[in-house]
């Protein structure tokens, strides 16, 4: 007997890059939750009813920095591991108990990492 599936909230705002990561990480069996912008991504993440195991979202969003979004998804979920896809990894400042994957990156390198945070 399998556990349930995690659920990840994938925000990046270009549609090809964020349909990709999807793919991929529905391939690797997580339901996956797609936002564009970080507006919508909080709409998922202020609806209690809507279980997230992990938010994974672009550094760069047209209408909010990827680390101000992670520092108000913390405030509504204390718990939730948060995953940057940054093309500029190395200048991130990631707030403590968050994770950096550099863009590009490979679908193994993104299988890993997220594997690794939900402990899989």
């Amino acid at each position: 007997m399998s556990n349930p599936a995690s659920t990840i909230l994938v925000v990046e705002d270009d549609n090809i890059v964020r349909m990709l990561v999807v793919d991929v990480l529905e391939e690797l069996e997580y339901t996956v939750l797609e936002a564009a912008d970080a507006k919508e991504a909080l709409g998922y993440l202020q609806n209690d009813s809507q279980t997230i195991d992990l938010l994974m979202t672009d550094k760069g969003l047209p209408d909010m920095d990827g680390i101000e979004l992670a520092k108000k998804a913390r405030e509504l979920r204390p718990t939730l591991p948060i995953l940057f896809a940054s093309g500029y990894a190395e200048n991130i400042d990631a707030p403590a108990g968050m994770q950096i994957i550099g863009k590009p990156f490979s679908i193994d390198q993104l299988r890993d990492k997220v594997n690794s945070i939900l402990g899989h």
